[in-house]
């Protein structure tokens, strides 16, 4: 059996009770839960803790909207030994090792919610290659390092001075950034450590080197998270409107063209479903681009939107404009757009949202970034999340 052990302890000096503090809407913890949960090498998830009220916090994730997600974990104590400011985290570890049967153990830090289920995945299947006997999660990074030797003078560590290599020349540096470890029980009570052995590292997203210690790590991680598509459901208002730009959205954005000069467009067949679950749900749907093209047109009918603005030049005007003829507000309508003409748009909807692969201007604008790229289900994606909301 593989177990996700997850400590938690209520006696935090500098964020108290951090683990359960909400961050975008839902307790801190539950974002490392979840992806634990929805790790597919992942059994059992243990959620361990010296508080009653964190434990108590913990176990209604198995109730409510979204509990199907947490099937696997259990809620279990954690004595006060190990939860002092000065015991280890592998004390818990050993603790816990003492008391349950598993075979292989993933240590999951709940300071690092931008862990994915996808991380894990890639975690375990580093562990299971031949030779292996733990893991680490690390990020790269590209910094230029110096020390300062004994008579005050410094020197670079990793870089020569006279040669300094371009960012994109530059193979950087892992960093571990605390999110999981991975080793066998066996190997954890033998070496009484959350490594061991031949190591293997597995790299995240570089937004995940920040971990939640001080009160000003909270508002950039959990603009991170934004930025990386994690948020809670709870932060979708009620849509009646889906509002989207073509190309970038619906297309990869690329031209193309046959010998005979006709022009072409690569559409994705999710995102056909997705308008189709929409009007299901009586949600209004529709295009909003500068382009004036009759391959736009056909496709709006073919997928039998309600809306198709062409020659667009200001989009949140026509946004507004559409909203004040329907009788809808703003904070009902989601947009989806892709460049900078997007921007106000993306901003002032109530669920503002953008592909992968958007300008970063729309990104920072962004309520919800897609994992998807553009012409690659991002509207799918998207009215997956809004009716998974409802």
């Amino acid at each position: 059996m593989n177990a996700a052990f997850i400590p938690v302890r209520g006696g935090s000096r500098s964020i108290p009770l951090k683990n359960i503090k909400p961050i975008c809407g839902r307790p801190l913890v539950y974002w490392t839960v979840k992806a634990a949960c929805g790790c597919r090498y992942i059994d059992k998830v243990f959620v361990a803790s010296d508080s009653e009220e964190i434990r108590s916090v913990v176990s209604g994730f198995r109730t409510g909207r979204g509990s199907g997600l947490f099937e696997k974990l259990e809620v279990i104590d954690r004595s006060a030994a190990s939860a002092s400011d000065t015991a280890s985290t592998e004390s818990a570890m050993l603790e816990f090792a003492e008391k349950y049967d598993f075979d292989n153990i993933v240590l999951i830090q709940a300071t690092s919610p931008l862990l994915q289920s996808d991380d894990l995945d890639r975690g375990f299947e580093a562990f299971f290659t031949a030779g292996t006997d733990s893991v680490i999660s690390v990020v790269r990074q590209k910094r230029f390092h110096w020390c300062v030797d004994g008579d005050g003078y410094a020197h670079p560590t990793n870089y020569d001075v006279f040669h300094r290599p371009r960012r994109q020349d530059f193979e950087g540096y892992l960093v571990e950034n605390g999110a999981f470890y991975i080793s066998s029980k066996e190997d954890l009570l033998k070496s009484q450590n959350r490594v061991s052995g031949n190591i293997k590292a597995v790299e995240m997203n570089e937004d995940s080197f920040l971990e939640i210690d001080e009160p000003g790590d909270w508002v950039i991680i959990e603009a991170l998270m934004r930025k990386n598509g994690i948020c809670s459901d709870n932060d979708i208002p009620e849509i009646k409107l889906l509002l989207t730009d073509c190309d970038g959205c619906l297309t990869d954005g690329g031209m193309y063209y046959s010998e005979k000069g006709d022009e072409l467009k690569k559409f994705n067949t999710r995102d056909g479903m997705g308008f189709a679950l929409l009007r299901k749900k009586n949600i209004l749907t529709g295009i909003i681009t500068g382009e004036q093209v009759e391959l736009n047109r056909r496709r709006a009918e073919k997928l039998k939107l309600d809306i198709l603005e062409t020659g667009c030049k200001d989009k949140l005007a026509a946004v507004r404009r559409i909203c004040d003829e329907r009788g809808i507000g703003l904070e009902n309508v989601c947009y989806i757009g892709d460049d900078i003409n997007d921007v106000e748009a993306v901003r002032a909807a109530g669920f503002g949202c953008c592909p992968s692969d958007a300008a970063d201007e729309v990104k920072a604008a962004a309520d919800y970034v897609a994992q998807a790229r553009g012409g690659q289900g991002v509207i799918r994606e998207v009215t997956d999340r809004i009716l998974k909301a409802e």
